[in-house]
């Protein structure tokens, strides 16, 4: 009889890159970028290392880009710098989740730039 240990911890740093590279969805399809990683990381949290730090950075990262554009808009008004503020926040919404997927396939950390911690 074979004993399957189900609580064995793999290393997988291409699901990781994947998990990343899933945020750029919305570029593609207009949403999903929060929901597809959050689902990845929900499932596979407890059996793939690192998968935990990554997917609390994807999705607080998520949430600071939808915070960022929230404030944006009403800025349109003063001046036209929520235009700025839309076409920064594409910028790094687009480039961001690329470098965190390099690093991730690499075993590095992910990037937490202009990220607010709201899962810690």
């Amino acid at each position: 009889m074979e004993v399957i240990n189900q609580k064995a911890v793999r290393t997988d740093n291409t699901l990781l890159a994947v998990t990343h590279l899933t945020q750029l969805l919305s570029y593609v399809t207009g949403f999903g970028s929060l929901i597809v990683p959050l689902i990845i990381w929900l499932s596979s949290k407890d059996r793939v290392e690192g998968m935990n730090e990554h997917g609390k950075a994807i999705i607080n990262f998520q949430i600071s880009l939808i915070l960022y554009i929230i404030i944006s808009i009403p800025a349109i008004l003063l001046l036209g710098l929520g235009i700025l503020g839309l076409i920064g926040v594409g910028i790094i919404g687009f480039i961001l989740p690329i470098v965190n997927a390099v690093k991730a396939a690499n075993g590095e950390s992910p990037s937490h730039f202009m990220t607010i911690r709201f899962i810690a």
